[in-house]
């Protein structure tokens, strides 16, 4: 009896704990919104759409700024944004409606429904599973891979025919990697089950039955369509609009582009379990929720967010999404990253409270509000502080920013007159690399994307520096020669220092 009146009270506690009040949501928003409106002035943010839920009703919706600068054009929350790997959580889905239908198993083995699925080793190509392909546990490197994909002609099956030649840098679930293409994987795999392509069963199970009519999944279907944030980069001290690039090959990973208002009801039918409250259709099930939202691998809690957020306990991912514990709640989230948009979505089930936050250039700053205004949503007496303290690193980055070039030796000429640098150099994954000497200068072209184009200047010795001529996010880089035993331009080494593309994964040999 003891032990049950304690357990009554532990449960009382936890109730209570999690219990968060309407007006405790309503007093937050006030705050907010003033804070979410100076927030984009400080970090340069043409545009922030965020949306709000709490028990089942959306209580916020708005955007504050410019969805393009050069127009002059508001937002609003129902502008357009590419909410890039958001999409992961969506492709989950649709694979949890296929185990609830008895189609498919989280356990089944990847070659059941690919057999042609091929990965760097006989025995992690045989035992991978449905389930490995949502978590990241494959043994590759995060963003291993994904220049095959970004921006290029490459099909999807052509994406993951290539990966083979990948090569991993941890053993087969023994850590975390974050991979798009294991995403791609997984959009396969239900085409492959259901028999019609990963985009329409997305279109007809997920986004009609929530009513999404704007979002869309491919770039190509935001022609003639109104309303549309433009991506942006900041640039020389403004913010400068440039090009949808097409995400259709990486679709299941990362293609929707959608609104505040309408990753709304995305937010209301998770925190339900896969229930529609405006019609009662259930789109899955409860326990296919809590299989997503199980953390399946873990990730270090580091000394930064012990000193910066001491309530995480822990971190990992789930199926489709983050899973963390923040002021004793458990907490369900993603980011999305995409070129010039960057989004997060936060979920507190427990408090049946959510939110979207949308920006239209690339920065940290959805990441910080998602800690920031989901404590001050929560109703915490110490809400946390990492916008501030993000918008420090900030400054101290544009008062000394770093360069991404190695010092330069003076007085080392290159080898060899310049036009002897010129060729094709093939990468067996990606395909060719074409340096050519033109109008006295040496140009290199990533033939399979119309994105990597530039001009290679002499930097010191066989290094020369890569200054891209296309609109684009990545920095400066360096295209450096290796010389065979006749003196004769072997192969070339690309490093381009940036968190997304690991160029130094193709090796571009002269043919």
């Amino acid at each position: 009896m003891k032990h049950f009146i304690a357990f009554a009270l532990l449960a009382a506690c936890t109730l209570a704990a999690a219990q968060v009040t309407e007006k405790t949501v309503a007093r937050a928003l006030k705050e907010l919104d003033a804070a979410f409106a100076q927030s984009i002035e400080d970090y340069h943010i043409p545009a922030l759409g965020v949306a709000v839920v709490h028990e089942g009703q959306i209580r916020f919706a708005k955007a504050y700024g410019f969805s393009n600068t050069e127009t002059g054009t508001r937002a609003d929350e129902h502008t357009l944004f590419a909410v890039a790997s958001n999409t992961k959580a969506f492709t989950a889905a649709a694979l949890a409606q296929l185990v609830d239908d008895g189609a498919l198993s989280w356990d089944d083995r990847v070659r059941d429904h690919l057999p042609w699925f091929t990965l760097y080793d006989p025995y992690v190509s045989e035992a991978m599973r449905v389930r490995d392909l949502l978590c990241h546990r494959s043994g590759l490197a995060t963003f291993s891979g994904d220049l095959l994909w970004y921006g290029t002609d490459h099909s999807r099956e052509d994406v993951l025919r290539a990966m083979r030649h990948l090569e991993p840098t941890m053993g087969f679930r023994e850590g975390f990697g974050y991979s798009n293409l294991m995403y791609m994987a997984a959009g396969s795999v239900i085409e492959a089950v259901t028999g019609e392509p990963w985009k329409e069963r997305v279109e007809r199970e997920l986004l009609a039955p929530l009513g999404m009519e704007r979002s869309v999944l491919s770039t190509t279907e935001l022609v003639g369509r109104d309303n549309v944030a433009a991506p942006h980069n900041w640039r020389e001290g403004r913010n400068e609009p440039i090009d949808w690039v097409n995400w259709d090959n990486v679709g299941p990973a990362g293609s929707l582009i959608s609104s505040a208002k309408e990753m709304a009801a995305w937010m209301q039918v998770q925190l339900d379990s896969g229930r529609v409250a405006a019609t009662g259709e259930r789109l899955w099930s409860a326990d296919r929720t809590r299989e997503m939202w199980t953390l399946h691998t873990p990730q270090p809690v580091s000394a930064w967010w012990n000193a910066n957020l001491p309530s995480v306990h822990m971190r990992g991912y789930g199926l489709g999404w983050e899973v963390y514990d923040l002021e004793g709640y458990q907490i369900v989230a993603h980011s999305g990253g995409y070129d010039g948009m960057i989004s997060r979505q936060v979920l507190v089930p427990e408090a049946e409270l959510g939110i979207i936050l949308l920006t239209n250039n690339n920065n940290s700053l959805p990441w910080a509000w998602g800690f920031d205004a989901i404590t001050r949503l929560l109703g915490s007496e110490e809400p946390t502080e990492v916008v501030p303290l993000l918008l420090e690193y900030l400054r101290e980055e544009e008062a000394q920013p770093a360069s991404v070039l190695p010092e330069r030796i003076e007085n080392a000429p290159a080898s060899l007159p310049l036009s002897a640098y010129a060729g094709t150099y093939t990468d067996r994954m990606y395909g060719d690399l074409v340096i050519a000497w033109e109008n006295e200068q040496l140009l290199i072209d990533f033939t399979r994307t119309d994105l990597f184009k530039g001009i290679l200047s002499p930097w010191h010795f066989d290094t020369f520096k890569l200054t891209w001529t296309t609109k684009m996010m990545l920095p400066e880089g360096t295209a450096t020669f290796v010389l065979d035993a006749e003196g004769r331009p072997e192969r070339v080494e690309i490093v381009v220092e940036n968190p997304d593309f690991d160029f130094t994964e193709l090796k571009f040999v002269r043919n």
